[in-house]
């Protein structure tokens, strides 16, 4: 009779075991586990709801693409490249609570911008493929000292479908609704790092 070690039937039992309580895990972490599948990868993107439509928006007539550069210590940072403009990273971090998307901007040479480490963290639990950011109390000071009332109320939200697309959207009460959709069925060559971040 073959004798099974103890130690395998307590693995495999536990392994299960983590197998089944893994639809229970909180909607935080498994939107953050469905975009962990993609680290490493970049996709390109384009703009698929401007409403109302920006005046010489910055994003109009050039290559997005996102980079899911980096998905560790809790924290996963995805640099969005507008043209030849390296200046975006979002910023997600797990929280007690939920997520806290930032907003890290920054200039050519490597410097933050005035305006940069804005966002929010999500006030409900959201679903494994939607998260909802509203602007939080520093962002909105951030905002205004700088005259932009436009954006303190602002909503951020992402959503995902691993191997199909990622959405990053704004949206305020007055119908503003900005959306940018990126292609994860098909990955592309990676960017350079973004500005001030080690190659």
């Amino acid at each position: 009779m073959r004798v099974i070690p103890l130690a395998f039937v307590v693995l495999t039992v536990a392994g299960l075991a983590g197998c089944a309580s893994a639809p229970d895990a909180a909607p935080a972490d498994r939107f953050l586990q469905a975009l962990s599948r993609h680290c490493g990868q970049a996709y390109a993107g384009r703009v698929v709801v401007d409403t109302p439509a920006t005046p010489n928006s910055p994003f109009a007539d050039k290559p997005l693409m996102m980079h899911v550069r980096s998905c560790d210590q809790g924290q996963w940072r995805i640099p969005f490249h507008v043209g030849d403009d390296r200046s975006r990273t979002w910023v997600l971090t797990r929280t007690a609570a939920g997520l806290r998307l930032k907003h890290d901007h920054r200039h050519e040479d490597g410097h933050p911008d005035q305006v940069t480490l804005y966002g929010g963290d999500t006030a409900e639990a959201g679903t494994p493929q939607r998260q909802a950011f509203p602007v939080d109390a520093e962002s909105v000071t951030m905002f205004q000292a700088n005259g932009l009332a436009a954006s303190v109320n602002n909503t951020w939200a992402m959503e995902i479908e691993p191997g199909q697309r990622f959405v990053y959207e704004l949206s305020r009460p007055n119908g503003r609704l900005f959306r940018v959709e990126f292609d994860l069925s098909r990955p592309v060559p990676a960017p350079p790092a973004p500005w001030g971040a080690a190659p």
